[in-house]
């Protein structure tokens, strides 16, 4: 049957079309899922390291591994298809967002490495424990307790300069810290010379610096205040009596600190053993190193701070216990 001049049946030469057709979609859909479609479970911020002279197979199989991409077959066969093994470049490959298996055979081969440095700043007093945290959360792939071991191990505690710097993903922790330590060299330079009139060790001003920015408010004023009562104590043969050193070995503050704590033979511990702790506590920003070595000179032999930041000095333990029940 015909109706207005048109046959329900398709000719041939129209079911060879449609067939092609689906083929070709069938074919292109392959293409696509191989060539453009990322794993589904793509790991972000992914670093994969290419080493110099390594063959294709086992690159090919370090991406697979890592989870960039789906098929190390597939990359080897892309790889070939742009020009082969001796065109890829070693380095350290960054994935912040998933990318197709063509696509990281053409950064293989142009070298493009996905690394783009991130601003990260370091506060002042931060401690290498403190640097580790934020290191981990701004660059995922950095080895935190790589560099906290190689700080404490090499003695660098105090001298890694808080401040604002732009890092690769593949940061290494040795980098870091040599760049860190260049930077306290810096801008110590300055201050050389007043260290050498203030007669006391590098070493020990540093030390000293960190106590006080875990102590004090922002204020310069205030901190060579502390600075000047913390010198005199240690003149005086007397126990520091700071807590901050605390917060560096067990993470409590002065208000989570136990009656057992303070009498706990550590060397951290200000309240047992007299002098500076063996180490800094975190590392200063220059206005605590200046106060360090610029301490003002008062009767004041014991201060605290409250909740809010404001400091309170006495000149002997009864108007320091005054202050406590006042102010505490």
């Amino acid at each position: 049957m015909q109706l207005f001049g048109y046959s329900p049946f398709l000719s041939n030469h129209s079911i060879r079309i449609i067939g092609c057709l689906g083929i070709a979609l069938v074919v292109f859909g392959f293409f696509y899922t191989i060539s453009w479609r990322s794993p589904r479970h793509f790991p972000i911020d992914a670093l994969v390291t290419v080493e110099r002279g390594e063959g294709l197979s086992k690159i090919a199989d370090t991406f697979e591994e890592k989870g960039v991409i789906g098929s190390s077959f597939w990359l080897k066969v892309f790889v070939v298809l742009q020009g082969g093994e001796k065109r890829v470049v070693a380095g350290d490959y960054y994935f912040p967002a998933p990318v197709s298996v063509f696509r990281v055979a053409n950064m293989l081969h142009r070298g493009e490495f996905g690394l783009i440095a991130r601003r990260v700043t370091i506060p002042e007093g931060s401690s290498s424990f403190d640097i580790a945290l934020i290191l981990k959360k701004e660059l995922p792939m950095f080895d935190g307790k790589g560099f906290i071991d190689k700080v404490l191990d090499s003695h660098q505690e105090g001298y890694l300069f808080p401040d604002t710097y732009f890092l690769m993903p593949n940061t290494k922790p040795d980098d870091l810290i040599l760049m860190m330590r260049e930077n306290f060299a810096r801008q110590i330079r300055a201050y050389e010379a007043d260290i050498a009139k203030f007669q006391k060790p590098l070493e020990e001003v540093v030390v000293m610096a960190s106590i006080i920015e875990g102590e004090s408010g922002k204020s310069l004023e205030t901190r060579r205040i502390i600075s000047g009562i913390l010198w005199r104590r240690l003149r005086n043969k007397m126990h520091l009596q700071v807590d901050a050193p605390f917060k560096y070995y067990n993470g409590k503050h002065s208000y989570t600190l136990t009656t057992d704590d303070l009498k706990e033979d550590h060397e951290y511990n200000t309240y047992v053993n007299k002098g500076l702790p063996p180490t800094a506590i975190g590392n200063p920003g220059i206005d605590s190193i200046r106060a360090a070595i610029t301490p003002t000179q008062t009767n004041y032999l014991y201060f605290m701070s409250d909740k809010s930041g404001n400091t309170y000095y006495a000149k002997d333990f009864e108007g320091h216990k005054r202050n406590r029940e006042m102010h505490l």
